[in-house]
C-alpha cells in the first residue's frame, strides 16, 4: 500500500496479457512503452521450466544423506474441497542457502492423511517427488477424503519426520451445513514485527484462513530483522536489498515460512491464498511496475515473483504460472451455506489513473474502459453469482471496495489503486450482483493495515441509500508497526465516510461466523508486535442478518 505519486514512463497502448487484447489508450492515460507477446514470450522462457524426464532428470539423492531436518519451512494445506484437499511442504535443510542445502538433486518424500493425530488410523498415503526446478517444494493433491471431515497429514524423508498438521474438508455439494468459522488475514511484513497475531490466529478455532494478500514483501530485511530487533541472532545479508529475480524471491519465502508463528497457524487451519501487490513489486498494475519500467523487463521479474508464490504456497497444479501469467482467482464452495469467488485484482488492472496518488474521482479514472479485474474474471465474477444457491456470496480480494473519502471539502480525494480509483469497475460488479440478486453479500479485505466495516451502500454519497452487502477489512499482522487504536485521520474518515463503522490502526485479523440467520465478525486486535508475546482481545462484533444486508453491534 502507498500513497505517494510516481513517474512513468510514456507509451501509446496498454497491454493485458490476460487475454491478449489490445486496447488504445487516451494519450494522458498511457504511460508505458508497448511489449509484444512474442518478446515477453522469449524473455520468460526461464520462468517455464518443468522437472526434466528420462535421461536428463535430475539425479535423486539418497535421504540417508540428508543429515539435517529438511522441514524448516513447515507444511500447510489449502483450498479444501469435499472430497480433497491440497497438501503442501518445501525441503529446505539450509532454508538460507540458494538451493535449501539439497543441489540439484531429486528428493522423494512419503506423506501420510490420518483421521487422528497420533496416526493410527491412516486414511491415505503415498509419495511425491520434490523437484529442484520447483525449489523442493511438493504439492499433493489428496482425494477420494470424506466430506465435512477433520484430518491430520505429515511428510517424512529417510528418518526426518515433519510437523504434523490439521486440515479438513468442506461439506459436500448442496449439504446443509449450519456454520462456518473463517478468519481473514493480510500484509505481514516480516522487517516490521513479530506474528504474534498468527500465534493466536493458531489457537482459533476455526474451519479455514483466507490470506487476502502480501505474504511477503520484497523490501530488503536487514540482519537484526527491522523492528524485531534481534539480538540472539543475525539475518544473512542475502535479505537486505529489495528481491527481483527467482532466487530472491524464493530465499524471501525461506525467510517468512521459517517464522514459528506462521508455520504453527498453516500447520492447525487450511489456508485459501489471493495475493496483493507486495509478492511481486509495491503498487504494481498488470504488466506496470511502479518504477515505469520498460514492461519485458518486469514481466520477467513478474513471472519470478509468480513462481515463486506457487512453490511456497498450497495451491493445485490449475494455479502454477506459465510465464508471467497465473489463473489465481477461483470459486469455493462450503454446502449450500456459503460460495467464495476469491479474486485477483493485480494482474489484470488497468494502471492505476492520476499516477497513482490520491485524487478526486475524474474522467481519468472514471473511464468506463477501465478495469480491476480485466474482462474474463468479471465475467467469470458475474456469472457464478447467477448461478449461485449459497446463503452466503462471500468475495475474497484485495483492496477496499466500499467509498473511502480522505477529506471532509469536496471534492474529496480518493484511493487510485483501490476501487475509488476504478469506479466504473466496481459499479458493474454492483449492478451484476443486484442483477444475480445476491442478498448476502460479504467482501472481504485486505492491502490497507488497518481495520475497517463497511456497509456497501447502493449509493455511497447518500447515507440513507439501500445497504446491498458489508465489507470487513482484516488490519494487518505485521505491516505498519504497532498501529494505534484511533489514527490521526480517524475523525476525518469516520466523519466523511458515515457508512463506515468500525476504524481501528491496530494489528489482527477478522474472524466471521457464517450462520443459517446471521453473520457475526469479529475484529481480533494486538496490542503490539514489536515485542513478541502480546495477548488477544476483541475490540468490536458486528452482526449482519440474512436477508438485511447492514451492519448492527453485536
Amino acid at each position: 500500500m502507498a500513497l505517494t505519486g510516481r513517474q512513468r514512463t510514456p507509451s501509446e497502448h496498454a497491454f493485458s496479457p490476460h487475454d491478449a487484447v489490445l486496447r488504445t489508450a487516451a494519450p494522458h492515460l498511457a504511460r508505458r512503452r508497448f511489449l509484444t507477446v512474442t518478446a515477453a514470450a522469449a524473455l520468460l522462457a526461464f520462468s517455464t521450466n518443468r522437472p526434466a524426464r528420462g535421461a536428463t532428470a535430475a539425479p535423486e539423492r539418497d535421504a540417508a544423506r540428508i543429515t539435517d531436518d529438511p522441514f524448516t519451512l513447515g507444511v500447510a494445506s489449502g483450498d479444501p474441497l469435499p472430497d480433497s484437499v491440497l497438501l503442501w511442504t518445501r525441503l529446505a535443510p539450509e532454508p538460507f542457502a540458494e538451493d535449501g542445502g539439497l543441489g540439484q538433486e531429486r528428493v522423494v518424500v512419503y506423506w501420510e492423511v490420518a483421521i487422528d493425530e497420533w496416526f493410527a488410523l491412516v486414511e491415505q498415503q503415498g509419495a511425491a517427488t520434490a523437484h529442484p526446478e520447483y525449489a523442493h517444494s511438493v504439492h499433493v493433491d489428496v482425494k477420494g477424503l470424506t466430506p465435512d471431515s477433520t484430518y491430520y497429514y505429515r511428510f517424512r524423508v529417510g528418518a526426518w519426520i515433519s510437523p504434523v498438521g490439521r486440515t479438513r474438508t468442506a461439506p459436500a455439494p448442496g449439504g446443509d451445513a449450519d456454520g462456518l468459522r473463517l478468519a481473514a488475514v493480510a500484509c505481514q511484513a516480516y522487517q516490521d514485527g513479530y506474528y504474534t497475531a498468527h500465534r493466536h490466529l493458531a489457537q482459533e478455532d476455526v474451519d479455514v484462513v483466507f490470506h487476502l494478500g502480501d505474504y511477503l514483501y520484497e523490501y530488503g530485511v536487514n540482519s537484526a530483522g527491522g523492528a524485531r530487533r534481534y539480538t540472539d541472532r543475525k539475518l544473512p545479508d542475502v535479505f537486505n536489498h529489495e528481491a527481483t529475480t527467482l532466487a530472491d524471491y524464493r530465499l524471501r519465502y525461506a525467510l517468512y515460512k521459517n517464522d514459528p508463528d506462521l508455520q504453527a497457524a498453516h500447520a492447525q487451519h487450511p489456508f485459501v491464498v489471493t495475493w496483493d501487490d507486495h509478492e511481486t513489486e509495491n503498487n504494481y498494475a498488470g504488466p506496470y511496475d511502479e518504477k515505469g519500467s520498460p514492461q519485458d523487463q518486469f514481466l520477467v521479474r513478474r513471472a519470478a515473483a509468480y513462481r515463486a508464490y506457487w512453490e511456497n504456497q498450497p495451491l493445485r497444479a490449475d494455479q502454477l504460472p506459465q510465464g508471467p501469467d497465473a489463473r489465481l482467482y477461483r470459486r469455493l464452495t462450503w454446502g449450500s451455506l456459503a460460495q467464495f469467488d476469491i479474486l485477483d485484482t493485480r494482474q489484470y488492472r488497468s494502471d492505476q489513473a492520476y499516477e497513482d496518488r490520491p485524487h478526486p474521482p475524474g474522467p481519468e479514472s472514471d473511464d468506463p474502459a477501465r478495469t480491476l479485474t480485466g474482462d474474463a474474471q468479471e465475467r467469470w465474477l458475474l456469472d457464478g453469482w447467477r448461478t449461485s444457491d449459497a446463503l452466503w456470496n462471500v468475495m475474497p480480494q484485495q483492496v477496499c471496495f466500499s467509498q473511502r473519502k480522505f477529506d471532509l471539502t469536496a471534492p474529496a480525494r480518493v484511493s487510485m489503486d483501490a476501487w475509488d480509483g476504478y469506479r466504473a469497475s466496481r459499479d458493474r460488479v454492483m449492478a451484476g450482483a443486484k442483477a444475480a440478486g445476491v442478498e448476502n453479500w460479504m467482501v472481504l479485505t485486505g492491502d490497507v493495515h488497518v481495520g475497517y466495516a463497511f456497509d456497501i451502500k447502493e449509493d455511497f454519497d447518500d447515507p440513507a441509500s439501500k445497504a446491498v452487502g458489508t465489507e470487513f477489512t482484516c488490519t494487518s499482522i505485521a505491516s505498519g508497526g504497532d498501529g494505534t487504536e484511533k489514527p490521526a485521520d480517524w475523525d476525518t474518515y469516520m466523519t466523511a465516510n458515515p457508512h463506515m463503522k468500525y476504524y481501528d490502526g491496530r494489528r489482527g485479523y477478522v474472524r466471521v461466523e457464517l450462520g443459517r440467520d446471521e453473520a457475526q465478525v469479529d475484529f481480533r486486535i494486538v496490542p503490539a508486535i514489536t515485542t513478541p508475546g502480546a495477548s488477544i482481545s476483541t475490540t468490536a462484533s458486528f452482526v449482519t442478518e440474512v436477508g438485511s444486508p447492514g451492519l448492527k453491534s453485536a
